[in-house]
């Protein structure tokens, strides 16, 4: 098992920066990244249609590519589906991941945080547990950001900046005076891409909370624990449901190194629930 890859699996491209935290946490493994382009976005669809694609996408990369864990690099369909995956697969290593808000509240001095989102995350009842948790430290502006996933899939520069623009604008008032949003948490992996775009309206005193080392973090220690932790060469395997040309070209603006240039998966059916 330990020769065999890691499965990452995101919506689309936004899971490349999740894949860059891993590789640069995991050198010698073999990462297979899996874009669901052609059911995106997941964050504007319903929550059975995030579960359904999730579980298929993970079927597809057990069976087809013998993954020995698999990294849920996606909000939403962490949100939806990795208790199903839990269920499915108990014997496979699996990491999610969820809107910084724990490391947040640590760092905010003037417990002000804005939560930079996809609707389906922030109206998920995994996130709303999770902010419940914390309401008593820290007062928290969710903000919905229908549309930026798709622009930062398409590299559209205009658009990407008009929804920076108007969604920072909707978290409130940015500074580190008392009142003001001293600390953004970026809850979506495509986020950190347009990090110097946001950062123009918040400006450079504001802290910026992504979730890629702690889940790199966590997916050593389960395959430590596991005895499954690779020592040859890295690589990286591209697939998509969508338009192999498309990935290629994220993958050039965006991962760290050199990976091999990406493949059409065979259709995927979606899992009954």
């Amino acid at each position: 098992m330990s020769d065999s890859p890691i499965g990452v699996f995101d919506s689309g491209v936004g899971g490349l920066s999740v894949l860059n935290a891993l590789r640069a946490e995991l050198p010698h493994e073999r990462f297979v990244y899996f874009a669901d382009t052609a059911h995106a976005p997941y964050g504007e669809r319903s929550e059975a249609y995030v579960a359904e694609r999730t579980r298929a996408v993970a079927r597809h990369l057990i069976d087809r590519h013998g993954i020995k864990a698999l990294v849920v690099a996606c909000n939403t369909a962490t949100a939806a589906a990795i208790h199903l995956l839990r269920a499915d697969h108990p014997a496979l290593p699996l990491v999610g991941v969820e809107p910084a808000l724990k490391p947040a509240v640590a760092r905010s001095r003037t417990r002000h945080i804005a939560v930079l989102a996809t609707r389906g995350t922030l109206a998920s009842r995994k996130f709303e547990a999770l902010q419940a948790s914390l309401a008593d430290q820290a007062r928290f502006s969710l903000v919905p950001c229908d549309g930026l996933a798709s622009a930062i899939e398409a590299a559209d520069a205009p658009s990407i900046a008009a929804l920076c623009a108007r969604y920072t604008g909707d978290a409130g008032d940015f500074g580190d005076a008392d009142g003001q949003i001293d600390t953004l948490v970026l809850g979506c992996t495509h986020y950190p891409f347009v990090a110097a775009e946001l950062r123009r309206h918040t400006g450079e005193s504001v802290h910026f909370i992504d979730t890629g080392a702690p889940v790199a973090q966590q997916t050593r220690r389960l395959l430590t624990a596991a005895a499954r932790l690779a020592d040859g060469e890295g690589k990286v395997e591209l697939l998509t449901s969508g338009v192999a040309p498309q990935l290629d070209a994220a993958a050039a603006r965006w991962l760290v190194g050199p990976a091999a240039p990406a493949s059409l998966a065979l259709p995927i059916a979606s899992a009954a629930v």
